[in-house]
Formats: C-alpha cells, structure tokens, sequence
C-alpha cells in the first residue's frame, strides 16, 4: 500500500490526485501570510536561518521565498541590514488608491453589464459571511471575503487584461487591507459598502455600480490614513 506523497523542495515525489506543495512554496506561503498579517512589522529584519527555524523548514526553500517575496515587492535588501520587510509608505498608498479607483470603478460598470446570476449570488453570498466574521471581529475572515468579493466582481467582468491587472493589484494590497481591518470600527462599514455594491450589480445600473465602488475605496483610503 503506498503512503501519502513524499514533499521535496521541487515538489511532489510522484503524482497523485491531491498534490502536495513544494517546500519552497509552503515557505513562501507561510511568509507571505505573516508579512501580510503584520506578525513580521514593515522595517523588521529577517534573518534567513531564524526565519527557517521558526518555520521548521530549511534554508534553501526560505532563500527561494524570500527571492519570491522581493519580486512581489513585500522585502527589500538594504546594505548593512539585509532582508527586511519592505515599509509601508504613504506616497505606495496614494498611487495604489489611484490605480484601483481607475480599474476597480471600470470593472464595476463591465460586471454590471456582463455579471450572470451565478455572480451575483456568490456576492450576496459573500456580503452576508461578511456580516457574521464583522460580528465575530475575525479579520482573517474578512480579508479572506474581500479579496473573493473582488475577485468574483473581476470575473464577472469578463475581461481577461483587466483581471490580471487587478489580481496582481489586490496581493500587492492585501498587506495594507489587514493595517486598514485593525479598525474594528471599519468592519461593518465594509461589509455595508459591499452590500451597496451588490445592490448596483444586481439593478445593472454600471454608473451606481462605479461610483459604489470607487467610494468603497476612498472608504479604506481614509480609514487606512488613520491608521498609519
């Protein structure tokens, strides 16, 4: 009888119906998370081997995320200082409340004329989950339903640039969403922000949709200008 699959760090030993990550992905998973999750704080240094050991993994794979994670702009090198998390500036926030105020709204207005019932029901879906986690005050929750939320908005618009442009947006600002949710005052207002967005779709009204949107955004902007 053969056991479950053996890991290496370039990836499952033989195939199966349930592949098992690599361990350079699992180590990039697991620090993309804390870095997002703010356990390791924009500015902190991370030491290669201290990082690998809290993790149980080995050096290699943590070396292999790390080159990851400095593509996608989440660490930086810094003479005398090594890795560390890159910071948090305001002027990142500015441009990157810009663009989705841009793409964001447009994709909204193409939802709301091509988005199916299928959509809409994983919205309103989302929108009521949404409430229960803002109840609870679970902030990985609500980080895990705002990125589907855009995400299920993205595929309703049926547009594949727009999509990939967008998806890369969203990780890029998945870090700053868990700064702007530490509000638990923020909480509700999301998911009643999601709710208005929903409510545009549903009535196919583009113009309703794009403006519930981009005001969904300056919402998090200014909240998250609290915050920092």
């Amino acid at each position: 009888m053969q056991l479950a699959h053996s890991i290496t760090e370039d990836g499952p030993a033989d195939a199966g119906p349930a592949p098992v990550r690599s361990l350079r992905e699992e180590a990039y998973a697991l620090i993309k998370q804390r870095i997002i999750m703010c356990a390791y704080r924009p500015g902190e240094a991370l030491s290669e081997a201290q990082v690998a050991a809290t993790l149980g993994l080995g050096r290699t794979p943590v070396r292999q995320a790390f080159d990851r994670l400095m593509r996608d702009g989440l660490v930086e090198v810094l003479p005398r200082k090594g890795i560390i998390v890159r910071p948090i500036s305001e002027d990142e926030v500015r441009d990157m409340v810009d663009v989705r105020l841009l793409n964001e709204g447009f994709c909204a207005r193409l939802a709301a004329e091509r988005g199916d019932p299928v959509m809409l029901a994983a919205l309103a879906e989302n929108v009521r989950r949404g409430g229960a986690a803002a109840a609870d005050g679970d902030i990985a929750a609500l980080m895990a339903l705002d990125r589907d939320f855009h995400a299920a908005i993205s595929a309703g618009a049926r547009n594949l640039v727009l999509g990939e442009i967008l998806k890369n947006l969203h990780e890029r600002a998945q870090r700053v969403w868990f700064v702007s949710l530490r509000d638990a005052g923020h909480h509700r207002r999301v998911v009643d922000e999601h709710a208005t967005i929903v409510a545009a779709l549903t009535d196919r009204d583009p113009d309703a949709a794009e403006q519930a949107t981009r005001a969904h955004i300056l919402s998090f902007a200014a909240n998250l200008t609290r915050q920092l």
